[in-house]
């Protein structure tokens, strides 16, 4: 197997989105605040029962990311010969991007997906080493990443690749009041 990356521009997003970002939560962390939260968090992992699918695409692809101005953010796509299996998107300097908080020494990995029969193979780790060295080409000084408690297999990759949670924002989400937004960095 020979993964060829490539850099684009938000011009594919329509094409990106045809790679699935869907998965299938089977457990979760439960958060809870030590002593209010002076001494932490405290996650715990456990089943969902029943399993669903979470498919962050449901309601609209990619392409609703162009009410920003996105031309400080990249595409980084993998190929299998000509077949898109995977991307990245990271965005930087962009405002109104309240995930940047106000600042152009951040970047954030908006968005990571490989297509389900890829997964596991490494395509991932590779978008992630790949984004990580475009937003420190841009001078930035950290990467930041949000997930919530529901993804458990993101949370244990974004660990994997050297990044830090330093977030929990419970009711982060109005609409989803069971889901726990994590905020991940990576330093570079």
């Amino acid at each position: 197997m020979t993964i060829r990356y490539v850099q684009e521009s938000t011009d594919v997003l329509s094409e990106y989105g045809n790679v699935s970002i869907a998965f299938t939560v089977r457990s979760k962390f439960l958060v809870e605040a030590i002593e209010r939260g002076l001494s932490g968090w405290r996650l715990t992992e456990v089943p969902v029962d029943p399993p669903y699918v979470k498919d962050y695409d449901a309601q609209e692809g990619p392409t609703r990311w162009l009410q920003w101005d996105t031309s400080n953010w990249q595409v980084i796509s993998a190929y299998d010969g000509d077949g898109r299996v995977g991307g990245a998107v990271v965005a930087w300097d962009t405002p109104g991007v309240h995930m940047l908080e106000g600042r152009n020494d951040i970047a954030v990995l908006w968005d990571i997906r490989v297509q389900p029969e890829w997964r596991g193979k490494g395509i991932g780790s590779g978008l992630f080493q790949r984004a990580a060295e475009y937003a420190r080409s841009q001078g930035c000084q950290r990467l930041k990443i949000e997930t919530q408690n529901n993804n458990v297999p993101a949370c244990r990759f974004y660990a994997s690749q050297g990044c830090e949670l330093r977030g929990i924002h419970p009711n982060a989400y109005p609409d989803l009041p069971e889901e726990v937004e994590f905020n991940w960095y990576l330093d570079l």
